[in-house]
């Protein structure tokens, strides 16, 4: 559990990032990057939970991600904009403000169920079976999105700008560093959680040993559908916020190697460490910005990066512990008395 004086510095950092957005003294690039860290965290927790926590593979995260960004797109663009490829507009634009963390959370049901559908197949059996079936549903969700018309297909769907828009024109705040805010700690404190309930330690136990964990009545199959349901939906999330900062998408934004990126952070961060999941995630938005005027070359320098790491330090900055493993002193911000040391 967090305790209370972690709880009101996050809040009053993230309330002295809303201040300086809607007072201009942060730059719109500056806006940018600090969304997409958002984005990235909710994306690089998720999968940690199925490849770090349950110790499971998955290599297709990007393919949920698509499901959600598109799903919420259709919806707000639906409900909120003239001229959408299903019709008028439901709602007038600045319904939005209080109706587009629900249609976002709806996208990321749809990708709960899309995940839903890969992991009855792939828990049937033990092994590597979930890499091999999640990197085919990440190509079958690409090729699919790219032959439906209505949707834009290979050109991508467009139209969530206005959608933004129409928040800002009831109250002008930054809504979308707002909504990602939120999104970002309600995405750690559910993992939090997760981990730390019976499902939570059955997952554990999966990662440890699965047969031993059955033989201790863990529900195995039932236990890893649902943590994966759980990533997959929060991925979805992650792409439906991803699509309307940037108020465009297309297929060719959730490929095979948008979930490397995904992976990466994984495995820089640490398996099983949601704190190196977060730092991570920061780390690899801030690498990829300094690089970008080398254009197509960070790809080199990236994956460089990775094999340096996988030499050096194998289990990521972190490994399967948390910031308050390798700090201690910090534990006075996010455990309660008498809790256990290995529970952050």
């Amino acid at each position: 559990m967090i305790r209370r004086p972690m709880v009101f510095l996050s809040a009053l950092i993230f309330l002295l990032t809303i201040g300086l957005t809607w007072m201009g003294w942060l730059d719109a690039y500056s806006q940018l990057i600090l969304m997409f860290m958002g984005v990235n965290i909710i994306l690089s927790a998720s999968l940690n939970l199925i490849n770090g926590y349950m110790g499971e593979f998955s290599c297709g995260h990007a393919g949920f991600m698509a499901v959600g960004a598109y799903v919420t797109s259709l919806l707000t663009v639906w409900f909120f904009t003239e001229g959408s490829p299903l019709g008028p507009s439901l709602l007038n634009p600045q319904g939005a403000v209080i109706l587009f963390p629900f249609l976002l959370l709806l996208g990321g049901l749809a990708a709960a169920l899309a995940g839903l559908m890969v992991a009855i197949p792939s828990f049937r059996t033990r092994g590597d079976y979930l890499a091999i079936i999640t990197l085919a549903a990440n190509y079958i969700i690409k090729s699919a999105i790219e032959n439906i018309q209505i949707i834009g297909g290979a050109r991508g769907f467009m139209g969530m700008k206005r959608v933004v828009n129409g928040m800002e024109d009831f109250f002008n705040l930054p809504w979308m560093l707002i909504w990602i805010g939120l999104f970002v700690f309600l995405t750690i404190l559910l993992i939090k959680r997760f981990v730390g309930s019976t499902y939570g330690k059955g997952i554990l136990a999966i990662r440890e040993d699965e047969i031993s964990a059955e033989i201790m009545g863990v529900n195995t199959q039932k236990t890893k559908m649902v943590a994966f349901m759980f990533s997959s939906g929060l991925a979805g999330i992650s792409g439906g916020l991803f699509a309307h900062i940037l108020g465009y998408i297309n297929p060719g934004s959730f490929t095979i190697m948008k979930s490397t990126e995904a992976m990466v952070m994984v495995y820089l961060g640490g398996m099983g460490s949601l704190s190196g999941s977060v730092l991570s995630a920061v780390l690899l938005t801030l690498i990829l910005e300094l690089l970008r005027p080398l254009q197509v070359l960070k790809w080199v320098v990236v994956p460089l990066l990775l094999f340096l790491l996988m030499l050096f330090r194998p289990e990521g900055l972190l490994g399967h512990r948390e910031l308050t493993d390798v700090f201690p002193r910090l534990g006075r911000f996010f455990r309660p008395k008498g809790q256990d040391e290995h529970v952050v």
